[in-house]
């Protein structure tokens, strides 16, 4: 039930004007689905998030661990993990609804 109340929230959220067009992470068009990820995990004690795609969502916490996103701090940070670079030259062209399986892809700290 808590996901799917999570899962609600999220809808309004993209649904509210002035919500993002583009990912926060790999600048393309949002699609019909939109996750909210907080750029500091809630856990490290983040408060912010923002619009991304549901593979750039797993992406992200494929390639760094909590600590390692909570170090980055920023989302341009974390765009520039080298792990997210590749990734994001592999989605450039793919259309918004893209979604693939996402392999772990996270080297260890």
């Amino acid at each position: 039930m808590k996901r799917r109340a999570g899962l609600a929230a999220a809808a309004v959220l993209a649904q509210r004007e002035g919500a993002p067009s583009t990912c926060a992470l790999c600048d393309r068009a949002l699609g019909s689905r939109v996750e909210w990820h907080h750029v500091v995990p809630k856990s490290e004690g983040g408060t912010a998030t923002v619009a991304v795609h549901p593979i750039c969502h797993r992406a992200i916490h494929a390639a760094a661990s909590n600590a390692a996103l909570a170090k980055a701090g920023s989302i341009a940070a974390i765009r520039e993990l080298p792990a997210l670079a590749r990734f994001r030259a592999f989605v450039a062209g793919k259309p918004p609804d893209f979604h693939a399986p996402t392999r772990r892809m996270r080297e260890r700290d």
